[in-house]
């Protein structure tokens, strides 16, 4: 069972900050320095960096600089009581796992980690595309000694390391795979029934690179009671809906023999990864089918192919998604509940995506593994997703947002602070509800996913687009330009809407966008083109409107 040990690594190049806790005062009028931050990690078994700080970045858009689990650094004032519960959590749990190795070890923080390359998985191939994955494992569960239940352990993996030092390389990276397999914990029992589901979550390096995991339990074949056992693929692409087609094709070869996931594995591992859009065939044998060609599409919007919007409308109204949506803007802390992992990780990361062309830049857990459960403890900001079984474990509901997602009926709204629904302009809601009417009841994943994303993009065309008016040169040549906050905050139209933009403007999603921009101030993104036309498209509308007032005068 992997443990956990925590630390935190303030930024060379900034300044450390803290966000305070989310108390009342601090969600409406308290102004964050924008140019102070901290980065920090949390590191599995001293290796790989369990993700904590955002969703796969889109394709395209800036990767900001690595983040992790928010923890405070320690020159604030803040009570540091839930920190160093945390804290004194995971050093318990790390002694442990080295006293059952037999081995005396004290993890300490890289003064200056360098990024450096994985063994083989890293390799590109000829044709020059990346793999499809670096990882496929099955995670199966293990009875451990002294009748403590089951533990979770790795027990196929494809490819094969092929010396020792990529063995334990790959041991060290795989080992955090099993804790989020089986989040639960250690409490199973065979299971003559269970239904099958998918899920993700995402791994942050040291180096602040991330790869996703996508993960599918199941009840593996055969007679009686067994537990259950997990395939997980590991790749640095995000493509929810690819991968779950992969794991269809896995699960039918594993009803055969274990042996018959591996040629199919290698012919997928050395076909191209598609374009947006576009299609790969991979050729594979099972036997009484002979040779079956499996087609595997890549969405055309890339920067939407890890998002499925329909579970996230499904469990909540539209009113209930833009108070979620609320909350997540202006960054407060928020919590799912939900009974299936699959349910948590689509929430999650659909209510990441609404943010787009912004990203989250803080916690970001889609599936909390019990051992990690104090992290919600942490004053930051943070969007965490919890099993319905560990619900009763929260019991400090102060300034949190907990959405039962598996709620049948009623509001699903566990604890609020009280003023979502309010923090968005009216109007602004009522174009957004409208909006989001216009998807159809039997709309495709593609349909409900452009729909949807185009209502929110809208959102901050409307409050926010007019941002590249206000990011200036003071000099000629290569000098950076700089974001004139005061001129934009005073162009901000309707008036009604200032009190919200003045709110996200102090958010670290906000920030971080505009660095990105005062670095490259003429570059023509995808969100400055969507302005443009927005811009273009109600330049118009206003000529039309005024055209038909002469007609009738």
């Amino acid at each position: 069972m992997v443990m956990a040990a925590v630390w935190q690594e303030a930024s060379r190049s900034l300044p450390s900050y803290w966000n305070p806790p989310l108390h009342q005062e601090n969600l409406h009028g308290s102004e964050r320095s924008c140019t102070q931050r901290v980065y920090r990690r949390v590191r599995v078994a001293g290796q790989p960096i369990i993700q904590m700080n955002g969703p796969p970045t889109a394709p395209g858009h800036a990767d900001p600089s690595p983040m992790a689990c928010d923890m405070m650094s320690g020159q604030t004032d803040v009570d540091h009581g839930p920190m160093k519960k945390i804290s004194s959590m995971f050093s318990s749990l790390q002694e442990k796992l080295h006293r059952d190795k037999g081995e005396k070890k004290v993890l300490t923080p890289p003064s200056a980690p360098t990024p450096r390359p994985l063994p083989h998985q890293d390799r590109i191939p000829s044709h020059g595309q990346t793999f499809f994955f670096e990882h496929l494992v099955v995670v199966s569960l293990k009875k451990s000694n002294g009748d403590k239940g089951y533990e979770p352990q790795i027990s196929y993996q494809f490819p094969k390391a092929t010396n020792r030092s990529q063995k334990e390389e790959e041991e060290k990276c795989l080992k955090a795979v099993t804790l989020f397999c089986f989040p639960e914990g250690v409490n199973w029992a065979p299971l003559t029934e269970y239904r099958s589901e998918t899920f993700s979550f995402v791994l942050t390096e040291i180096d602040g690179s991330r790869r996703n995991g996508y993960c599918r339990r199941l009840l593996p074949h055969g007679k009686g009671a067994r537990p259950p056992e997990a395939y997980c693929i590991i790749s640095k692409l995000a493509c929810f809906s690819l991968f779950s087609k992969i794991f269809d094709e896995v699960e039918k070869r594993r009803q055969i023999s274990m042996a018959m996931i591996y040629p199919f594995m290698q012919s997928l591992r050395e076909a191209p990864f598609p374009a947006p859009g576009k299609t790969v065939n991979i050729k594979s044998f099972i036997p009484e089918s002979g040779t079956e060609i499996i087609s595997l599409t890549r969405p055309q919007d890339s920067w939407l192919e890890h998002v499925d919007f329909q579970t996230l409308f499904h469990c909540l109204t539209d009113e209930e998604v833009l108070q979620v949506f609320a909350a997540t803007v202006l960054e407060r802390r928020i919590v799912f509940i939900a009974e299936e992992l699959s349910t948590l990780s689509q929430v999650l990361h659909a209510v990441a995506a609404l943010l787009f062309p912004f990203l989250w830049q803080h916690t970001f857990i889609s599936i909390v593994p019990r051992v990690l459960l104090d992290v919600y403890l942490a004053p930051t900001p943070y969007l965490l997703g919890i099993q319905s079984t560990l619900q009763r474990q929260l019991t400090d509901h102060t300034d949190l947002l907990i959405v039962d997602l598996s709620a049948p009926t009623g509001s699903k709204f566990i604890t609020r602070i009280g003023d979502e629904d309010t923090l968005i302009p009216a109007k602004l809601q009522e174009e957004l509800l409208q909006a989001l009417c216009m998807r159809r009841h039997n709309a495709s994943t593609e349909e409900l996913n452009r729909v949807i994303s185009e209502a929110f993009l809208t959102f901050f065309m409307k409050t926010v687009g007019h941002f590249a008016d206000h990011v200036k040169k003071s000099g000629g040549g290569k000098q950076a330009a700089t974001f004139q906050k005061k001129s934009f905050l005073k162009a901000v139209e309707p008036k009604s809407s200032r009190t919200f933009v003045k709110q996200f403007v102090q958010t670290q999603m906000f920030d971080l966008f505009i660095q990105e921009e005062e670095k490259q101030p003429n570059h023509e993104g995808f969100f400055r083109k969507k302005v443009a036309e927005y811009q273009e498209r109600k330049k118009k509308e206003r000529m039309k409107s005024g055209w038909m007032k002469g007609v009738v005068v």
